[in-house]
C-alpha cells in the first residue's frame, strides 16, 4: 500500500512514522505529481487556513478532490478534518469540501487547553483510545451518509463517510494505532476490490 501524506504545513512526520510503522510505502505530498499511484492520502494537523492556501498554490485542491470521488481512501487529523469538511462554521471558505460534515474550528480552545482523554470508539475496538485534542475543531453536523465514530461530552469528534474518515484529535501524537490500522483497512479494501 502507497499512502501519501501531505506535507505542505503541520505534523505530518508523526503520522508517516505511524504508517511505516504498520508495513505501508509512504511518500510526502507537496506537488501534484505525488500524487500518482496513492492508494490513500492522510491530511494531517496544523493550521487548515494554511494548509488550504497551500494547497492552491500548488494546484493539489482538484486532483485531490478527483481522487476522493473515485473511493481514494482519505483520513483527516484535527486541521485535515476541516480541509475535507464541505461546511465550515462562521462562513469560512472551505478547502476540498468532499466530506458531508459541517466543522466549528477550534472549539475545544486555545493551544494552552489541549488535553488528552480516553475516547469509546467502537469500530477500532473495545479498549478507549487515547485521544489528543490540541486547538481541536469539532463537528456541528452531519449528512445522512456520515457515520458518528466517537463523541467527547456531547460534541462529535470522529466520523466516517464511506472511505473517508476524519477525527478532532491527533492519533499520530499517541502509541496506539488502532485508528492508523482502521484507515489501512479501508485502503486494503479498496484495492482488492476487482477492477472496473
Amino acid at each position: 500500500m502507497k499512502i501519501g501524506v501531505l506535507a505542505v504545513q503541520g505534523a505530518f512526520r508523526e503520522h508517516e512514522q505511524m504508517l511505516q510503522n504498520l508495513g505501508a510505502q509512504t511518500v510526502y505530498v507537496k506537488k501534484k505529481e505525488h500524487l500518482e499511484g496513492l492508494d490513500g492520502i492522510v491530511i494531517p494537523g496544523g493550521e487548515s487556513t494554511a494548509i488550504g492556501r497551500l494547497m492552491r498554490e500548488y494546484d493539489l485542491i482538484a486532483p485531490i478532490r478527483e481522487m476522493a470521488a473515485n473511493g481514494i481512501p482519505m483520513m483527516g487529523t484535527c486541521a485535515g478534518m476541516i480541509v475535507l469538511a464541505k461546511r465550515i462554521a462562521n462562513g469560512d471558505e472551505p478547502h476540498l469540501a468532499v466530506m458531508d460534515v459541517e466543522v466549528d474550528r477550534n472549539s475545544f480552545g486555545r493551544q494552552r487547553e489541549s488535553f488528552e482523554t480516553d475516547l469509546d470508539i467502537p469500530a477500532i475496538g473495545e479498549a478507549p483510545f487515547p485521544a489528543v485534542f490540541i486547538r481541536a475543531p469539532h463537528i456541528r453536523d452531519v449528512g445522512p451518509d456520515v457515520t458518528v465514530l466517537a463523541k467527547y461530552e456531547n460534541r462529535v469528534v470522529g466520523v466516517q463517510q464511506g472511505h473517508l474518515l476524519a477525527f478532532s484529535f491527533h492519533p499520530e501524537l499517541t502509541a496506539d494505532d488502532r485508528i492508523h490500522r482502521y484507515f489501512l483497512q479501508l485502503v486494503e479494501a479498496r484495492t482488492k476490490q476487482p477492477a472496473g
